[in-house]
């Protein structure tokens, strides 16, 4: 595809070099590292219980500080990296009149669009694998737990989860960006967006399931219609992207976790069994279990850039 490195590079370099990223990168990984030092210094000082657990060191990501943990934190905050990285990819190009110069050049119009999404995804990646790398330093250096083989992989597919998790956002801003002029209204709309599927979602589904399975707070409420309002809730969270990403991230960082559910049913020998037999899922069943939720993640985000991606290729340019 003609033209596609030079796209590439040019807005990595853009990326890097702009303020915007560098305030933003270094609020995220302040606040990261402060989250996982907490962590780190909380394990230190219980070191005989971190003894005798098998996964010590993926604890410092899933450990909570403060507040939260740097899972969690990612989970919230990290949908802004994408937005801030795609808000203006298209609409800030027509403003300055750039974007007739460059499709002038011998470079095709799918390798502009291509090589800006392409270019926000390594930025993110970088990103990321930066941050993890310093707070397995941290691990290091606090605590002197080092990472087994399984644990470097959790890692591993958790990053993925994470990149597929932020480029979903980035799309979403790149597509506000081609479909609206102004850069204004293509973040509002990008935020507005982001507000409403992490947080009004969730709410929604809570209303959904009390309307159509209420529990009544006086009295005992009937297992079946507990079951059947926890379902409801689930399902229509599912809905939101980071419902997806955290129930995801909480399977393959947190190997004791079996379940994305919150209500497990279990007959009297289970309980004993349940009981008797605590320990971590392997890797592999980890990854079963969260395959949908994988796939449905990679699959809303090639589905947002594919929409991106026609809008742009069927707009007028010179308007």
């Amino acid at each position: 595809m003609q033209g596609l490195f030079v796209v590439f590079r040019k807005e990595l370099c853009d990326h890097f070099s702009s303020y915007r990223f560098v305030i933003l990168f270094g609020l995220i990984a302040m606040v990261s590292f402060i989250t996982s030092y907490m962590a780190g210094v909380h394990m230190k000082e219980n070191l005989e219980a971190l003894s005798k657990t098998r996964f010590s060191f993926l604890m410092l990501f899933s450990t909570p500080g403060a507040l939260f943990s740097m899972v969690q934190f990612v989970s919230f905050f990290g949908p802004l990296i994408g937005l801030v990285l795609g808000f203006d990819s298209i609409n800030r190009e027509r403003a300055q009149g750039t974007l007739i110069k460059l499709v002038s050049q011998p470079i095709y119009r799918d390798a502009v669009i291509n090589g800006k999404f392409l270019a926000g995804v390594a930025t993110i990646s970088i990103l990321l694998v930066s941050i993890v790398l310093v707070i397995s330093g941290f691990g290091l250096a606090l605590v002197g737990v080092v990472p087994g083989i399984e644990e470097i992989w959790r890692l591993f597919i958790y990053l993925i989860i994470s990149i597929f998790y932020i480029s979903l956002w980035l799309g979403v801003s790149i597509l506000f960006s081609i479909l609206f002029k102004s850069i204004a209204t293509s973040s509002l709309a990008s935020v507005a967006l982001w507000i409403f599927l992490s947080f009004f979602v969730t709410l929604g589904a809570e209303v959904a399931a009390n309307a159509i399975a209420p529990m009544d707070r006086k009295k005992e409420t009937k297992p079946e219609i507990l079951i059947k309002n926890t379902r409801i809730k689930e399902r229509v969270s599912l809905s939101s992207p980071m419902v997806l990403y955290s129930k995801a991230t909480e399977i393959i960082i947190n190997p004791m976790r079996k379940t994305t559910g919150s209500i497990v049913m279990m007959m009297p020998m289970e309980q004993i069994l349940s009981s008797r037999f605590q320990n971590p899922l392997p890797l592999g069943q980890s990854v079963i279990i969260v395959f949908p939720h994988m796939t449905a993640l990679i699959a809303i985000t090639l589905i947002c850039f594919a929409i991106s991606y026609l809008v742009f290729i069927k707009q007028e340019i010179r308007t």
